[in-house]
């Protein structure tokens, strides 16, 4: 039941009949239409209608499968099986949440929402009988707990993805026949369910996003640009309206800017106001901002926003499960984006460019604490690299070894001659040997290193390798992340200007000697996937999906309602 916890006042009136009416086009409302009816007839329908679905297997009601029965047979017997849903307005803030479920990326089939219309509609004849009412009831419970879960914990399962996943929640004390109790008897229930989604900046500007794509989706969506030769500034092409047009529907590109274009005296020209709507495209498309509508530019125009709602759904659902129990500030990695950021009581404090690893040697999504820097550290490098890159060069020339910087050391902690050495032995990284890099401008790690218990043997480090921070794609890691600014990095996290100020860092590094530093707060860090986001000037940004997990986490929303395979347990 996500968050659905705080001082709430139990508020039950006695029940009544609904009627489905409709106030606007897809507005839902409800309203009592028949006399009340005693709570122990009421409570008594609950009990024997509860009491025929615990004898099915498969517990459903009119044809919609009962995915939480066993909390609901649970919390309607410690409410002694008095009704929920006897009030109107309540069912009303109910129906209207489900039916907005899709501004969060969500699917109001999920939870019911064409039989619960109709079922409303069979409450408002006269001949309504207590079964019927029973039935709604327990059937609004169902799809109460159904929405407060996806809101307050993403519909996806990530360990269905990745068994290595270790972001699942967990709650002190959860009980969540209680929890619903408090829910669904809270006096303002619109503003309980509004508070089971995140709150933060990221995920509410996703939201509107979203919105805002849907509504262009209503009015047609965009036209695709037809290819051809790449577009410059000045040049006069009949494509270029069909240009102007698409970034005046995303706002790249103002209205007055777009009408002024069209009734020029020659509207196929790619003008000034063209030119900074496309540049600014490329920037929040994560591409080379040059101008220019070449092959790559052209592909990203031509996404159909159907696609880019579909993104937009999938990251929202990620902001779900991944927001939660966050400190005032962390450090979160979009591996998608390539990128790391501090946040700090919701707002972004810094960011840098990064490098992640390489397709085919991912950097791992995982939340951990950055515990402690290493300054001048050495590099061990490890068996993933050795069986990769360090063996089959080895194999052909031992030297190769030396060349890149590495010591042999065997296992009495004695340097050994890597041509004495017959690698041609080995098939796999795990070696009787340690190759380790000493500390210096050249380290493969560069001068720092932030480390955070995980089972990846992955951190943040510096490089020396500064110029691939210059490319628009930097998967060039083996799976750790490479900082573009680490000393200012570090000067946030060790947050002591006396001891550790910039000077100060700087005069540890260029000592030369390796120095492990204790923060003296642990902080929270996220390595996230997020292909779309809101940046600070409030302009959407999309990224390619990389690794392809998108199509992957777009399949889970798809898919009928389950709980999560890892429960909801107590303290971590």
């Amino acid at each position: 039941m996500g968050r659905w916890t705080g001082q709430w006042i139990a508020r039950l009136a006695l029940s009544a009949a609904m009627a489905l009416l409709w106030a606007a086009p897809g507005r839902v409302m409800a309203q009592a239409v028949a006399a009340q009816q005693p709570v122990a007839g009421a409570a008594v329908a609950i009990a024997n209608r509860l009491s025929d679905l615990a004898a099915e297997e498969s517990p459903a009601l009119r044809g919609e499968a009962l995915a939480a029965f066993a909390v609901i047979e649970q919390f309607y017997a410690a409410r002694g099986f008095a009704p929920v849903w006897s009030d109107a307005t309540r069912v009303q803030v109910l129906l209207d949440a489900v039916r907005d479920s899709v501004d969060d990326g969500l699917t109001p089939a999920d939870y019911h929402f064409t039989q619960l219309v109709r079922m409303v509609n069979e409450l408002a004849q006269p001949a309504t009988t207590d079964y019927q009412r029973a039935e709604f009831d327990i059937l609004m419970t169902e799809a109460a707990i159904r929405l407060g879960y996806h809101l307050g914990f993403g519909k996806v399962d990530p360990v269905t993805l990745n068994s290595g996943w270790n972001l699942e929640r967990h709650i002190p004390g959860f009980d969540p026949v209680v929890e619903i109790q408090k829910a669904l008897t809270s006096p303002d229930l619109a503003a309980r369910i509004r508070d089971e989604r995140p709150t933060l900046p990221l995920y509410l500007a996703l939201r509107r996003e979203l919105a805002r794509f849907n509504a262009i989706a209503l009015r047609g969506g965009w036209r695709a640009i037809a290819p051809g030769a790449a577009l410059k500034p000045g040049v006069s092409d009949p494509r270029v309206p069909v240009l102007r047009e698409r970034l005046a529907i995303t706002g790249d590109l103002s209205e007055a800017d777009a009408t002024a274009a069209a009734s020029s005296a020659d509207p196929n020209v790619y003008d000034e106001p063209l030119v900074a709507a496309v540049l600014e495209f490329q920037r929040r498309m994560g591409l080379a901002t040059d101008g220019v509508v070449g092959a790559g530019t052209l592909a990203q125009l031509n996404i159909p926003v159907e696609q880019r709602i579909r993104t937009l759904r999938v990251n929202l659902d990620r902001c779900r499960v991944l927001l939660f129990d966050l400190p005032p500030q962390f450090v979160v990695v979009n591996i998608a984006s390539q990128q790391v950021y501090v946040a700090k009581d919701g707002k972004l404090e810094w960011n840098s460019r990064a490098q992640v690893g390489k397709e085919y040697r991912q950097t791992p999504e995982y939340r951990s604490e950055i515990n402690y820097l290493v300054l001048n550290p050495t590099w061990t490098v490890p068996p993933g690299i050795i069986k990769n890159d360090i063996l089959p060069a080895a194999k052909r020339d031992a030297e190769s070894i030396t060349r890149k910087g590495l010591r042999v050391i065997d296992s009495a902690g004695r340097d050994v001659e890597p041509s004495s050495v017959d690698w041609s032995r080995f098939s796999t990284g795990n070696i009787p040997y340690t190759l380790r890099q000493d500390p210096g401008p050249t380290n493969a790690l560069g001068r720092v290193k932030f480390m955070f218990p995980n089972p990846y043997a992955v951190y943040l480090h510096d490089t020396p390798s500064k110029s691939l921070f210059e490319k628009n794609d930097r998967l060039t890691s083996s799976g750790c992340v490479r900082v573009e600014r680490p000393f200012e990095l570090a000067e946030i996290l060790l947050n002591d200007p006396v001891k550790w100020s910039r000077a100060n860092i700087d005069a540890a590094i260029q000592a030369g000697k390796l120095q492990n530093v204790t923060l003296p707060q642990r902080v929270p860090i996220l390595l996230v996937y997020w292909t779309a986001w809101v940046d600070g000037s409030g302009a959407l940004n999309f990224r390619p999906d990389v690794y392809g997990r998108d199509a992957r986490w777009s399949k889970g929303l798809d898919e009928p309602f389950r709980f999560r395979t890892t429960p909801i347990a107590s303290a971590r």
